[in-house]
């Protein structure tokens, strides 16, 4: 399967060819680990649009993920399911993690500023 463009009719199949977990008990584990994703999306949302920041429940989710895929699949599968307008937020995290691989495929990254708060508050951690 060709993995150039990534899209929802092959985001599973991309996101199981990078699952790395040594403790894989089932592919009820695989979709908990891809509902992290779901997880972020939410958490992001709820600060863009009520200024309420649960960091700490970010960053455990970031890192559960680094633990499972490796930084460039996961930024892939992160920036593919996250919305345009909670992408600096994002980024931001995973600046913050030292996740970000110098290039994403399809996603200019240089286009996508830090978020000035979550930059103060991560200092503050």
């Amino acid at each position: 399967m060709n993995f150039d463009e990534l899209n929802d009719a092959n985001f599973v199949m991309y996101a199981m060819k990078h699952y790395e977990n040594p403790q894989f008990t089932g592919i009820e584990e695989f979709h908990e680990d891809l509902n992290r994703i779901k997880y972020i999306k939410r958490l992001l949302r709820k600060y863009h649009k009520t200024n309420e920041l649960r960091e700490r429940l970010i960053l455990n989710h970031l890192i559960i993920m680094n633990n499972v895929f490796d930084c460039e699949p996961m930024c892939r599968l992160l920036f593919h399911k996250i919305d345009e307008e909670l992408q600096p937020q994002l980024k931001t995290f995973l600046v913050y993690l030292n996740f970000l691989p110098r290039k994403v495929p399809n996603i200019d990254l240089e286009e996508i500023p830090l978020d000035p708060r979550i930059v103060e508050t991560l200092r503050g951690l």
